[in-house]
């Protein structure tokens, strides 16, 4: 457990990792080494080797666990052990040689233009604090394709009125700039008189808050998208994510360059923003089908 503080600390402190992800790291880790003092209680987890790892990965299998979640538990036995033979502790990484199991790729699931259109130009969301802050949620998260976190990170200095855009702090304290505009900077001018009506100006540097005048929550922000996406899509997933799908294909479908999208984003790799030409392909396919006399 000593090495597994000393790991935290690492991602925490110099990989910069995210509460969120730390907290993840942490749980995997200590589900592997209890595995591994249950099946060999006189060897220490830092010592565990291929067969004992393999046999763990096996009783996740067992157990149901889905094949990305145990991916997900994999990468930190991982990173665990490289660490430890980046400070000497061991000589070699025994996780290097085991391959995670195949994950089914699923397509991003995005909202369709016209639905969010509806959603943002023609309901009526209140002209209460409530009600213009949850309209301004929806519309940041499409309008700038930001994450979840990204959103609650967000502080009133972020937003640059003059030049029309925002400054976005990602994964690792990584900024991004994205482009805003001017309609949306007029609504946001209108909820911020009436935040700092509602509340006392040093109880807020975020942007957006409770009704309470608290930071924003991730089960809060799941609510009120999962509640307005209900009035304009029937699909099942209905989270913050998905209107981050949004912005990528919408974008991907009205031409914009990959690689643009890659960097609104804040994705590392272009791999990671590739998966939406799926969605595009697919589009044409139906398109295809739909106008072609052949088809």
């Amino acid at each position: 457990m000593k090495y597994l503080e000393e790991f935290i600390g690492f991602l925490t402190h110099e990989k910069r990792y995210s509460i969120h992800t730390v907290i993840s790291y942490r749980n995997d880790l200590q589900q592997f080494m209890s595995f591994c003092a249950a099946q060999e209680p006189s060897v220490p987890a830092e010592e565990a080797g291929y067969r004992l790892i393999r046999a763990w990965m096996v009783k996740l299998m067992e157990e149901g666990i889905s094949p990305r979640s145990v991916a997900r538990k994999l990468s930190a036995v991982k990173a665990f052990f490289r660490y430890l033979v980046k400070r000497g502790l061991v000589e070699r990484n025994p996780a290097d040689r085991i391959r995670a199991p195949k994950q089914e790729k699923k397509l991003p699931r995005f909202v369709e233009e016209e639905e969010i259109n509806y959603l943002l130009d023609r309901y009526e969301f209140g002209d209460d604090y409530r009600g213009m802050r949850n309209r301004l949620i929806i519309e940041t998260l499409y309008l700038t394709g930001m994450r979840q976190a990204e959103l609650i990170r967000m502080r009133e200095e972020d937003v640059d009125f003059e030049k029309v855009q925002v400054r976005v702090t990602g994964k690792r304290n990584k900024q991004r700039i994205i482009p805003l505009t001017q309609a949306y900077l007029d609504q946001l001018t209108k909820y911020l008189e009436l935040k700092r009506q509602n509340f006392a100006r040093e109880s807020f540097p975020a942007l957006f808050l409770t009704q309470h005048g608290k930071p924003l929550y991730p089960r809060l922000v799941y609510r009120v998208v999962n509640h307005y996406l209900r009035l304009v899509t029937t699909m099942e997933k209905k989270s913050p994510h998905v209107l981050r799908h949004s912005f990528a294909t919408h974008l991907l479908n009205r031409g914009a360059d990959l690689n643009a999208i890659k960097e609104l984003l804040g994705h590392a790799n272009l791999s990671a923003t590739q998966i939406y030409t799926h969605n595009t392909f697919e589009k044409l396919k139906q398109i295809y089908k739909q106008a072609h006399p052949r088809a």
